[in-house]
């Protein structure tokens, strides 16, 4: 289990992969890091307002392993076909919920319930 307590200094920056200036996949990569698991690519160049990250994902997810939720999990958002938002899975006390960061929001923190309903799918990758 990890702190969150550095995630709230992190500042929502489309394309960003330097913390704390991180969009929502670079907030997964940077928890990833923390908990010590492997690297993923960054894909410094993806985007989601120019669709560069849907591509992308449509070409790397199916290479991940698709799991249950756990530590450590990406959270893969989809309304309709389409990725719309990504967040990762961490351990608050006994449960699991999703962190994950947006434009004027910055980090947050909710039960993964709450993340579902925002979605017509979730989907979770290790």
């Amino acid at each position: 289990m990890i702190s969150l307590d550095k995630y709230r200094a992190g500042q929502y920056c489309e394309g960003g992969r330097v913390w704390p200036a991180v969009d929502c996949y670079g907030l997964v990569l940077e928890v990833r890091r923390d908990m010590g698991l492997p690297d993923w690519p960054e894909w410094v160049s993806a985007r989601k307002g120019d669709g560069s990250m849907i591509r992308v994902a449509g070409e790397w997810f199916p290479t991940l392993a698709r799991c249950e939720p756990c530590e450590g999990a990406m959270a893969a958002c989809y309304r309709g076909n389409i990725l719309q938002h990504v967040a990762v899975v961490v351990a608050v006390g006994a449960d699991l919920e999703a962190l994950e960061i947006n434009p004027g929001l910055n980090v947050t923190c909710l039960p993964l319930s709450r993340l579902k309903r925002r979605f017509l799918r979730v989907e979770y990758y290790q």
